[in-house]
C-alpha cells in the first residue's frame, strides 16, 4: 500500500535550509572572532582600547554581515520554494515554519551583532575593554 503523502522532498528542503544555517552561524562565528582578535591583542600588550584594531574590526564586521546574508538569503529561497510544493509532499500535521521563523531569528541576531560590532569599534559601545585593561595592569604589577 502507498502513502498518501511523501514528505522526503520537503523534510530535504528543510535540511538544506539548517546546512545553509549552521554554514552562516559558522561564518557569524569567524567573524565575532576575528573583530575582537585586535581588542585582544591590545589587552595582552596593556594598551586601553584604540583604534589599532580597526582592521581586524573591518574584517570581522564583514564577515558577520556576509553570515547574516546567507542566513537570511537561504531562509527566504526557503519559504519561497516551500511555497511552491504541492499539498502531497509537504508532511501533515507539521509546524512547516518553525525552521524560516529560526532563520529569520538567527539572522536578524546576526545583524543585531553586526551593529554592536561597529558601534564598540567607534567606542560607543564597549566599556569592557579598559576594565579588563586594568585588571590585566593589575595582575602584571602584583
Amino acid at each position: 500500500m502507498e502513502p498518501t503523502t511523501d514528505p522526503r522532498i520537503f523534510f530535504a528542503a528543510e535540511r538544506t535550509l539548517l546546512a545553509w544555517l549552521r554554514t552562516g552561524i559558522a561564518v557569524i562565528g569567524l567573524g565575532f572572532l576575528v573583530a575582537r582578535f585586535g581588542l585582544f591583542l591590545s589587552v595582552l600588550q596593556g594598551h586601553a582600547a584604540s583604534g589599532r584594531h580597526f582592521s581586524s574590526t573591518v574584517m570581522g564586521v564583514s564577515l558577520v554581515s556576509v553570515g547574516a546574508v546567507m542566513i537570511l538569503t537561504a531562509t527566504r529561497q526557503h519559504r519561497r520554494y516551500i511555497s511552491g510544493l504541492p499539498s502531497d509532499q509537504l508532511p501533515l500535521r507539521y509546524e512547516s515554519s518553525m525552521a524560516i521563523r529560526f532563520g529569520l531569528l538567527v539572522g536578524v541576531a546576526a545583524v543585531a551583532l553586526a551593529i554592536y560590532l561597529i558601534g564598540s569599534a567607534w567606542g560607543e559601545v564597549d566599556a569592557v575593554a579598559p576594565i579588563a585593561c586594568a585588571k590585566l595592569t593589575r595582575i602584571e604589577l602584583a
